[in-house]
C-alpha cells in the first residue's frame, strides 16, 4: 500500500479508495457477527429501505478486533496520525430492493454526550437520546471518515457520488453547486476495500438498481478534545 499517494489524494480531492484492506475471510467474520445480533435495541433503525446501527462499535464490541486489523491500524497511523481516536461509528445496510436515495450534503454534525449551550456550537439535534451539534469549522476540517465496504459497490447499488475538492471550501450549500465548474465522481469500492473521506466533502448516493446489497461500516476519527464540559459521545482509542 503506497499510503503517501492516498494521503495526498485525500488532501487534494477530499477522498481516496484503498482496495484489499480486509480479506474475504475477515469480511465474512464481520458479517457473521452482525447477523447474530439482537436487533431490537433502540439504537437500531429498521425500515424497508435501510437498516442502521448507531454507536456501532459500542453496541457490538465483538467486531472491534475484526475491524481494527493490521492494515487498518497502519492506514490510520500513516494517513491520519498517531493521536487519532474514534468519535463516531454507524453500520448501514441498504437492502437489495432499497429505494434509499441521499441528496448531496456535507456531514456537518458531531455526536456528543450532552447538550450544553456554547459559543460557536449549534444548531443542535437530538435523536433517540443522542446529541448532535454542528461544531466550529476547524473541528470538522480535522475529522477523517473511513467507510469499510462489506459488498462490492458501484453506481448501480448506491456507491457514493462526490464533488472532488468541495471539502476545501468551508460550508458549501448543495443548492449552490455550479456544475459548469464542479465535477462529479462515482466512488466504486470493492468488497473488503475502504473509502476514506473528509466530512466536508459534498457527497450523496443514488437508488439501488441492480438488486445487490450495500453494507457499509462508517467510522469517524478526530485528534481534538472538545472544549470544557463537552465530550465526544463515542470516544474510543
Amino acid at each position: 500500500m503506497n499510503l503517501q499517494n492516498h494521503k495526498n489524494q485525500i488532501g487534494d480531492k477530499g477522498f481516496s479508495v484503498i482496495s484489499d484492506v480486509f480479506s474475504t475471510e475477515e469480511i465474512e467474520k464481520i458479517s457473521e457477527v452482525i447477523q447474530n445480533i439482537d436487533t431490537s435495541k433502540e439504537t437500531f433503525r429498521k425500515s424497508e429501505d435501510l437498516f442502521a446501527i448507531r454507536q456501532f462499535l459500542k453496541e457490538i464490541p465483538e467486531v472491534r478486533d475484526l475491524i481494527f486489523n493490521e492494515n487498518l491500524k497502519i492506514i490510520i497511523k500513516e494517513i491520519f496520525g498517531e493521536n487519532y481516536f474514534v468519535v463516531k461509528s454507524i453500520y448501514f445496510d441498504k437492502p437489495e430492493k432499497s429505494n434509499w436515495y441521499v441528496a448531496y450534503h456535507q456531514d456537518l454534525t458531531i455526536s456528543v454526550d450532552k447538550k450544553v449551550e456554547m459559543e460557536k456550537f449549534g444548531p443542535w439535534t437530538t435523536k433517540q437520546n443522542q446529541f448532535a451539534v454542528q461544531p466550529p469549522l476547524d473541528i470538522l476540517e480535522n475529522i477523517f471518515t473511513i467507510r469499510i465496504h462489506l459488498d462490492d459497490t458501484d453506481e448501480n447499488n448506491g456507491a457514493l457520488k462526490v464533488v472532488p475538492n468541495s471539502h476545501a471550501k468551508g460550508i458549501y450549500r448543495p443548492e449552490t453547486i455550479d456544475w459548469k465548474v464542479e465535477t462529479e465522481n462515482i466512488c466504486n469500492v470493492e468488497k473488503g476495500g475502504v473509502m476514506i473521506m473528509k466530512p466536508l466533502l459534498l457527497h450523496g448516493s443514488n437508488r439501488t438498481t441492480n438488486g445487490k446489497k450495500r453494507r457499509v461500516i462508517h467510522i469517524e476519527f478526530s485528534d481534538r478534545e472538545l472544549p470544557d464540559e463537552l465530550n465526544w459521545s463515542e470516544r474510543m482509542n
